[in-house]
């Protein structure tokens, strides 16, 4: 049978029309797609959530670390000088800041503290004039563990820098005066107006009373501190126990100063603020007293020996929550429970970071 044009025409001309089974299977094939692509943004949103906090907490503790550090390598490294530092007993020089690992007991502050005097610039009284200024200071570093309202910056690390004078430039040593720069017998505690260099409590003996602690650190919450010997041993003693087994501090029996000490090394516990709202600050606590002191902390080496990278290795454990070590932790143990005690977000403790570094103290 033969078809005229126009009818050839008309048959050539019918549209082609998708079937029901191929629009499901594209409308399947966006639906997939769109589901990839939210899954990608989602992850890339939370991949920059991370890469934000950790921003934060790593521009925090380089401009805190290199803070100590400008201190530390300018330490006035004498034997007729006062040392708040870490010692076996106690204040003669010593710290008393163990925690002895693991929660807070009466009378133990948990953070370390230490006060020292160093050639830096530091804040002066209103009567001290510009012709007396010196570049000597007490400098003290604290994470401030006073709840109270008069000293705001609670669990935060703050830093003491009292410009002073060389005995001989003034004698003036009342409460009103810039008091110049002892020497032993002569200590820190011994100054009425340092005895926030010395003190980390709720009492009026942890406030200075020219307001010259500032916050340097308000997301640093744990600060611990220990020693590398020039033996190569790390240790919380500043000499080499071996060789002084009758020492008891760097000034008694025999003044060694500084001499044992190659290096004094600084581990810091880092939140981001973010992370630090969603918990309240008696959980913070919590969390910090779960990170180890550096006497109680297990070492890795010969013999359960310290050696580099221990502190940082316990602390990291103790956030991620390694199931071994949860019996130990019960400050972590119990996060997202509905049980008493802290509950800390698994992501809030994956957002803690953990910060060492080692300054070299040789004495030529």
């Amino acid at each position: 049978m033969r078809h005229s044009p126009a009818r050839l025409l008309t048959i050539r001309a019918a549209p082609a029309a998708f079937t029901l089974v191929e629009i499901m299977v594209a409308v399947a094939v966006l639906t997939i797609l769109i589901v990839l692509a939210t899954q990608l943004l989602n992850s890339a949103s939370a991949i920059t959530r991370v890469g934000v906090k950790h921003i934060d907490t790593d521009t925090q503790a380089r401009a805190v670390l290199d803070r100590i550090g400008e201190d530390i390598s300018r330490m006035i490294k004498r034997t007729d000088l006062d040392y708040y530092i870490k010692q076996p007993i106690g204040y003669n020089g010593h710290s008393q800041g163990h925690g002895w690992g693991k929660k807070l007991k009466t009378g133990q502050q948990g953070n370390d503290q230490f006060a020292i005097f160093t050639l830096v610039p530091g804040y002066y009284p209103a009567n001290f004039t510009a012709t007396q200024q010196g570049p000597i200071s007490l400098v003290a570093y604290r994470v401030n563990q006073n709840p109270t309202l008069a000293t705001a910056p609670y669990l935060q690390l703050e830093r003491l820098a009292k410009g002073l004078l060389w005995n001989g430039v003034s004698n003036q040593t009342n409460a009103n005066a810039v008091y110049p720069i002892v020497f032993l017998p002569n200590t820190i505690s011994g100054i009425g107006d340092w005895s926030a260099a010395v003190n980390n409590d709720n009492s009026g003996q942890s406030i200075d009373p020219e307001n010259g602690y500032e916050t340097v650190g308000p997301q640093v919450f744990r600060f611990e501190y220990w020693y590398l010997l020039k033996n190569g041993i790390l240790t919380d003693v500043p000499w080499d126990k071996d060789a002084r087994p009758a020492q008891t501090t760097i000034s008694t029996p025999t003044p060694i100063g500084w001499s044992d000490v190659q290096a004094i090394a600084v581990a810091i516990a880092v939140i981001d603020p973010t992370s630090r709202s969603l918990i309240s600050s008696a959980t913070l606590l919590d969390v910090a007293s779960d990170l180890d002191d550096f006497k109680t902390s297990p070492g890795r080496g010969v013999g359960g020996q310290k050696k580099a990278g221990d502190i940082e290795y316990r602390w990291n454990t103790v956030l991620l929550g390694d199931p071994a070590d949860l019996a130990n932790t019960p400050g972590i143990l119990n996060r997202g429970s509905t049980t008493a005690g802290s509950r800390v977000p698994p992501e809030v403790a994956k957002s803690i970071r953990v910060y060492s570094r080692y300054y070299d103290l040789r004495i030529q």
